[in-house]
């Protein structure tokens, strides 16, 4: 907030920043650190409360179930940020499982396998960050058609045959842990990843444009940006991480089918915006993402543990991201309410 207080030389005011808060009341009071304090909670309520929950083995399957999410949620945020949405990560997901199924299938070397299944990622970012930038669709009318395309392309390259001969090398260190923690290998990559595209987003130039073209295209336009060109990197970053989530799935279970992933963009969704990234774009956090996605496992993963019904979950889920959209636009409205209740007293 700018303020313009008269100085002591007649006739002079200088602007400069005045923070209302202090440092540790603006870190506190976030967004993010009410997600993280409800993680703590839920997680010591579980751990207390239901059998099973507070064991190692928990912890394992708990990150290894999440792993697929975050590595989604990661670009998902910047997607969101910059005002836009992909709803076709899913299906992003089950055409790289298919493609690399296939690929070894007929005796391609895994390693090559898990390149083209990327690059298919890619391109299918590219195919819906062409359509939302060049010819200027929307882009959640765009990415259900997507959604429908690839997921039909994925189930036309196997039917409903499904691959299940991987070199056990591979699936074997997709469910392998660190040492001999309860803390799996993928954790590393994925932590490695987020920290890189945390720096990306909130440390240079185009993680600002980012934030810019979700406030606004127009002026983030006058403002230097290359709005089609951030967009097109956002949306090939989803796929990308979108297919090496689908590589990981389909290594960790040895499974290669069409179905993979059906409905985790639900997940992927409530998880960016539960952890406080606005739906309208312009605002929001790797870490509130990271963190979101992780009480939504742990809740998910306290709930199969006291036997509560899958389809219960579900409803659970999606009543979360109702919720986070609300509470995400009520704050600001009752935050700038406040602020004029004060300046008015």
């Amino acid at each position: 907030m700018l303020d313009t207080p008269v100085t002591n030389e007649p006739g002079v005011t200088r602007a400069y920043t005045v923070h209302a808060r202090g440092l540790w009341h603006r870190l506190l009071v976030r967004h993010e650190a009410v997600v993280l304090v409800v993680l703590v909670v839920v997680w010591m309520y579980a751990n207390a409360g239901i059998a099973g929950f507070g064991r190692p083995i928990t912890l394992t399957f708990l990150l290894l179930d999440v792993a697929p999410i975050l590595l989604m949620v990661l670009p998902m945020t910047l997607v969101i940020i910059s005002g836009e949405i992909d709803l076709s990560v899913a299906s992003v997901f089950g055409l790289a499982s298919v493609v690399l199924g296939v690929m070894v299938k007929a005796g391609v070397p895994i390693a090559l396998a898990v390149l083209t299944a990327g690059l298919v990622g890619v391109v299918a970012g590219l195919v819906n960050g062409f359509l939302v930038t060049v010819l200027g669709l929307p882009s959640l009318a765009v990415t259900i058609g997507t959604l429908a395309l690839f997921r039909g392309l994925a189930v036309g390259l196997l039917g409903t045959k499904a691959v299940t001969e991987f070199p056990p090398g591979w699936t074997s260190s997709a469910q392998s842990t660190i040492g001999d923690s309860a803390v799996p290998v993928i954790v590393v990559p994925i932590a490695v990843l987020a920290i890189a595209i945390g720096v990306l987003l909130h440390l240079t130039p185009f993680g600002r444009g980012v934030y810019a073209v979700g406030l606004s295209d127009e002026a983030a336009i006058f403002s230097g940006v290359l709005v089609k060109r951030t967009k097109l990197v956002v949306f090939a970053l989803s796929g990308l991480c979108a297919a090496l989530a689908g590589v990981f799935y389909t290594l960790r279970f040895g499974n290669a089918i069409g179905s993979n992933g059906v409905g985790l963009e639900l997940g992927v969704i409530a998880a960016v915006v539960l952890g406080g990234t606005s739906i309208f774009g312009g605002r929001g956090s790797v870490a509130g993402s990271v963190l979101g996605a992780l009480l939504i496992a742990v809740l998910a993963s306290a709930l199969r543990l006291a036997k509560v019904p899958a389809n219960a979950i579900d409803i659970i889920t999606g009543a979360i991201l109702v919720l986070s959209i609300a509470v995400t636009m009520a704050i600001p409205f009752f935050a700038q309410r406040f602020t004029r209740e004060r300046r008015a007293g």
